[in-house]
């Protein structure tokens, strides 16, 4: 009996055996699939045609409106200085006096001139007046009459002569007290009391600028304009009115000037020696922050891209002179496809070329991911365009 116990046992074992690493192999399959890593989260953004302002950045330097450079009219001696340098004044107000004296003492011989003529000219006139009746009765003879008339000419033309004299006389006195020619901020005085200035020289007295409002002056590249003009007339770039081309200023210390301005002229000359052209936009300048001379940068709205494209810019993969985005196909699937890139604003690309309105740009996480891979997409923030 006891031998014989564990001979009937033994088949069992023997099945036992072979059923338990096929039971270990069922477990580790299933251990398997429960611990296969879920496919990669990607952020997406869906393409949508909008309407893209075309900005273009030019370096330039601020101008005065208008600028006047006071010079001396007339040779003297510089008296008094009759203004405050760096504050703002009228039209016709007075900066300098020169010393008068001499153009008084001129004035007045030049009227005792004037008066001598019209005595003169009254004697000439008189004696005009007598002979006329004279000459009916052959009293007086026709010639000794024509003579009289011909005194009295030359009289009234002595008269005149003295006269423009007078006027002159009175001008270069007048110009002794040197006036602002326009309103504006006027700047520091180049000369000081006692210096001698020279109508001849036109001696460099002082400069008014107008602050308010001031222009922006910029240049740009001759190919560059002829290529917007080429898109303005294919219909790929929308032009704006004249009166509503806005531009925006950088300062020079990278703050951004409060004001918008317009774009009011373009040169229609090219400088041969660079191929650039002029433009220049006017700007309010109430506060004085824009300064004559100062270097600022314009952005420039030159028209309006309709039905374009855009992508954020950290979407865009640059590799080998190759530019190209990542999209998430409608199986879920990661497709990379180059694209023709526009101008970049506002921190995104402008696509040309590659691109459809609707399709999934893979704006992050594509650096983890490759062609033919199934992603996770999950939307990106709504971007904003304005």
């Amino acid at each position: 009996m006891p031998d014989f116990e564990p001979k009937r046992c033994r088949p069992w074992l023997i099945v036992l055996a072979a059923l338990l690493p096929l039971a270990g192999f069922g477990c580790r399959d299933q251990q398997a699939q429960s611990g296969a890593a879920p496919p990669p989260s990607v952020l997406v953004e869906t393409v949508a045609a909008h309407a893209i302002p075309r900005v273009i950045e030019l370096p330039g330097r601020i101008e005065a409106i208008r600028s006047a450079e006071v010079r001396a009219r007339v040779d003297g001696i510089v008296e008094r200085r009759l203004f405050e340098e760096g504050t703002d004044v009228r039209a016709g107000a007075p900066l300098f006096l020169i010393d008068p004296r001499d153009y008084q003492a001129a004035l007045q011989q030049a009227q005792a001139a004037l008066n001598r003529a019209q005595a003169v000219r009254g004697n000439a006139a008189s004696e005009v007046a007598r002979f006329k009746p004279l000459v009916a009765r052959q009293v007086v003879s026709a010639q000794e009459y024509e003579a009289a008339t011909a005194a009295l000419e030359q009289a009234e033309a002595n008269v005149a002569d003295a006269r423009a004299a007078v006027t002159l006389a009175q001008l270069r006195l007048d110009r002794c007290t040197v006036r602002a020619p326009i309103a504006g901020r006027v700047g520091r005085a180049l000369v000081t009391e006692g210096a001698l200035v020279s109508a001849a020289g036109a001696t460099l007295l002082t400069q008014v600028n107008q602050l308010s409002p001031v222009n922006a002056v910029f240049t740009q590249s001759n190919i560059s304009l002829l290529e917007v003009r080429k898109q303005i007339a294919s219909g790929s770039l929308s032009a704006p009115a004249a009166e509503s081309a806005n531009v925006r200023l950088t300062l020079a210390n990278g703050d951004d000037y409060g004001e918008t301005g317009v774009l009011d002229f373009t040169d229609l000359v090219v400088d041969p020696s660079t191929g650039t052209q002029v433009l220049r936009a006017r700007f309010n300048n109430a506060s004085r922050i824009l300064l004559p001379g100062q270097f600022v940068r314009g952005r420039i709205v030159i028209g309006t891209i309709p039905n374009g494209l855009a992508v954020p810019a950290r979407a865009v993969q640059f590799d080998n002179n190759a530019t190209s985005l990542s999209l998430v196909a409608e199986d879920g699937t990661v497709v990379r496809r180059n694209v023709v890139l526009g101008p970049q604003e506002a921190g995104q690309w402008v696509v040309k070329d590659g691109l459809e309105p609707g399709e999934r740009v893979i704006v992050d996480g594509w650096q983890r991911v490759q062609p033919g891979q199934r992603v996770d997409a999950q939307p990106a923030a709504a971007p904003s365009h304005s």
